[in-house]
């Protein structure tokens, strides 16, 4: 997802150090939190099995309606998750409220009106008529106990939407949120207690990365992982060497095509907003834009009217649009991958108000960029903006499926048929036509990416299916009765057989006609001593 979404898992671990909920706009700690180290992890794990036998038996709807009550519990304290994520992550409120509360909201509704009929039993008859007494049973079973290690950049609803799937598919949890914002997950777990969620059966184990090894090295049954590509191939490791299935959802560097025929001030509009919110940290935000040469200085013109309207600032504060990056050390990053770009030949079309002191970037807008510039060939988690020219559509898909990443991307165009064909092209987990950076908040769409965005997904239908084991249970009706592929070969019984072959799968209709008596022989095959 991000170069530091979190810091999880270096393995071995080391000394576990204090989680620290640290203001990024004045660099104020305002509260430590304990670190578990192994063995408090061990302990959380026996807890949450003893309590997960109990609530994995109880009827799915049972679940659901926790969830449903959790949905309310948020609705009502919506004002302290929002302040909590304020404090620790630096986001503005109208981005705390619409991309953390409400989409928990929206997920929370969602798991719960469709986690009964997703999670119910599935019957089936097997098509091959050689099978007609077979009844087929598909269960959905809780893999146990599930590892969460969570990022800071949404650290509330990335955390909701993994959690709420696992608890109503009748798992235990253990989350270990990012060291940056631990506030943000314990929270999480207050709210889950208080909508009654068993006591023991989700534990928030806050601490740095070796708290999250300690997660992955436990004894957990699945673990989930969101963060870095380079955090998220040493949980891969670990967990193979496990032998236990892992979700990774890691990082992206999101193309955004802008067509000739686009409007051009919605896509400036879009792409500024999905680009600069969360001040650039978003996993599924547009990082490179390849606009089409005939609109290019239209668009970026546009585009850099936007970028010098933006006003950076605290998170607390009304005005702010563009909050400060999560630590100095991503600030850093971002003036590396700045610096680079200008000597390569890069220059700013634009740049944001500046803010001095605490972690702030000012949103910058970059042109005259080549494929060898950081910029491109690295993902860059902050608002830092390049814009490149292309000769036609066929040019951005390529420069596009170049990267390494494949997490989401954008196309903006008029012509909808267009735009649908091009998707098909680009090697990503989604794309979003005419708007950007939604896939992850529509609780519905399940969100992942492939090649070193990751595998597996999170939220909709197959978010909650990633949280169960699936289970086949074939019953024969009819229990006195022997098999026809069963022993007691011989010349007539391979001539049987022969013949239902000719009777299913033969072509020619003399060939089915003459096979089908041999079928149904085979099928009604007399008991013969062996």
């Amino acid at each position: 997802m991000t170069p530091g979404a979190a810091t999880p898992a270096a393995m071995p671990p080391a000394p576990a150090r204090a989680a620290e909920s640290r203001d990024p706009a004045t660099g104020q700690v305002w509260r430590r939190y304990p670190s578990a180290d192994a063995n408090a992890v061990r302990a959380a794990l026996e807890t949450a099995r003893a309590a997960q036998r109990a609530w994995g038996a109880l009827p799915s709807r049972r679940r659901a309606r926790v969830v449903e009550q959790f949905r309310r519990v948020l609705f009502a304290r919506r004002a302290d998750v929002t302040d909590v994520i304020q404090r620790e992550n630096g986001k503005p409120a109208a981005e705390a409220l619409a991309t953390e509360v409400m989409t928990t909201l929206d997920m929370a509704r969602y798991v719960a009106r469709h986690a009964p009929r997703l999670l119910a039993d599935q019957h089936h008859t097997p098509f091959n008529i050689a099978m007609w007494r077979k009844r087929i049973t598909l269960r959905h079973e809780p893999f146990g106990v599930v590892g969460v290690v969570s990022p800071w950049n949404y650290p509330f609803m990335l955390a909701a939407g993994i959690v709420l799937p696992a608890v109503a598919a009748g798992n235990g949890v253990l989350l270990k949120p990012s060291e940056y914002t631990p506030g943000s997950g314990v929270l999480l777990g207050e709210l889950l207690a208080e909508a009654g969620v068993p006591a023991g059966l989700v534990h928030v184990l806050t601490g740095d990365g070796s708290t999250g090894a300690a997660v992955v090295d436990a004894g957990v049954d699945k673990v989930f992982f969101v963060g870095s590509a380079a955090a998220g191939r040493k949980v891969a490791t670990a967990c193979a060497a496990r032998l236990i299935p892992c979700v990774l959802e890691l990082g992206g560097s999101d193309p955004a095509i802008v067509l000739v025929d686009a409007d051009l001030d919605t896509a400036a509009s879009g792409i500024a907003w999905g680009r600069f919110s969360n001040a650039g940290q978003t996993c599924t935000a547009p990082k490179r834009i390849l606009v089409e040469d005939a609109v290019f200085e239209a668009f970026v013109n546009r585009l850099a009217a936007r970028v010098r309207a933006l006003r950076v600032g605290p998170g607390a504060s009304p005005e702010t649009d563009v909050g400060p990056v999560i630590r100095p050390s991503q600030k850093a990053a971002l003036q590396r991958q700045l610096d680079d770009a200008l000597a390569r030949g890069a220059s700013i079309a634009a740049q944001g108000s500046a803010t001095t002191g605490g972690d702030f970037f000012p949103p910058t807008l970059l042109v005259n960029v080549a494929g060898g510039m950081g910029v491109l060939r690295e993902e860059t988690f902050g608002p830092l903006l390049p814009v490149l020219r292309v000769r036609d559509a066929d040019e951005a898909v390529r420069i596009a499926n170049a990267s390494p990443f494949g997490l989401s991307a954008s196309i903006w165009s008029r012509d909808l048929a267009r735009a649908r064909r091009i998707a098909a092209r680009l090697e990503v987990g989604s794309v979003v036509i005419n708007d950007v950076a939604v896939a992850a908040g529509i609780a519905e769409v399940p969100h992942g990416g492939v090649k070193e965005s990751g595998w597996g997904n999170s939220h909709g239908a197959m978010g909650l299916l990633e949280c169960v084991r699936t289970k086949a249970v074939i019953t024969d009706w009819f229990a006195g009765w022997r098999q026809a592929w069963w022993f007691g070969y011989g010349p007539a019984h391979a001539r049987d057989l022969d013949g239902f072959l000719s009777f299913w799968h033969g072509r020619a209709l003399g060939d089915r006609l003459r096979g089908a008596w041999q079928a149904v022989r085979l099928l009604l095959r007399p008991e013969r001593p062996l």
